[in-house]
């Protein structure tokens, strides 16, 4: 029987093309960015049925049944490579758990007798940037932050300080990836801080970004 956890982990692609999104919405007028959605935003999964895919930085606990000199807890390296007794090197990152099992027990099978491994991502490492939450723009400290479930707009601009003297908090603007397309939402951040009217106090999903524009001058 083999053990493996399967994690939430959102590819680098989709930020990448979040990002240029964003670069490019910049050089726009922000009244009239093309695309803005007049409806809420979509609530997107933040899970998925997707096997994890094993990354560097991953730390991994490995059991061979029967034989605890074996069982290890150990990181993925750089090199994308774990260390083992008998088998030495072999290649984890890009690899699913239940795959990575499978190959090591393959191997040790020219050493011990039917052995049965089992891999268990212990910690996720590797998909904590992909998850981040991004305010920039107008605001006193631009931050990137693990998502959590249940963070709000309000929560991801109080940790930015506020909004600056130059902010035009009304025309500030949330993106969102949405079935492989990037949304942008409409944030009226003088109601939320100046009056408390909470209607764009968005929840926040995965790989969020929070844009503050600034006035021309």
């Amino acid at each position: 029987m083999k053990i493996f956890t399967s994690t939430s982990r959102v590819g680098p692609k989709p930020i990448v093309q979040l990002l240029l999104t964003l670069i490019a919405s910049a050089l726009l007028s922000a009244c009239n960015s093309p695309g803005l959605s007049k409806m809420d935003p979509v609530e997107v999964p933040s899970y998925t049925e997707e096997e994890y895919e094993i990354g560097v930085g991953d730390s991994l606990s490995i059991k061979v049944w029967g034989n605890e000199k074996l069982s290890i807890e150990v990181p993925v390296r750089p090199d994308g490579k774990i260390s083992m007794s008998l088998i030495g090197d072999v290649l984890a990152a890009d690899s699913t758990p239940e795959a990575l099992a499978e190959t090591i027990n393959g191997q040790l099978a020219e050493f011990i007798k039917n052995p049965q491994v089992t891999v268990i991502v212990s910690n996720p490492s590797s998909a904590s940037y992909q998850s981040r939450v991004r305010v920039v723009g107008a605001v006193n400290s631009a931050q990137s932050v693990p998502f959590r479930k249940g963070i709000t707009v309000l929560d991801l601009v109080l940790m930015a300080g506020g909004v600056n003297q130059f902010a035009v908090a009304d025309e500030a603007k949330l993106y969102r990836q949405v079935a492989g397309e990037v949304k942008v939402y409409n944030i009226n951040l003088d109601d939320i801080l100046k009056y408390g009217r909470l209607d764009t106090n968005y929840l926040l999903m995965p790989s969020d970004i929070i844009t503050v524009p600034e006035r021309s001058f």
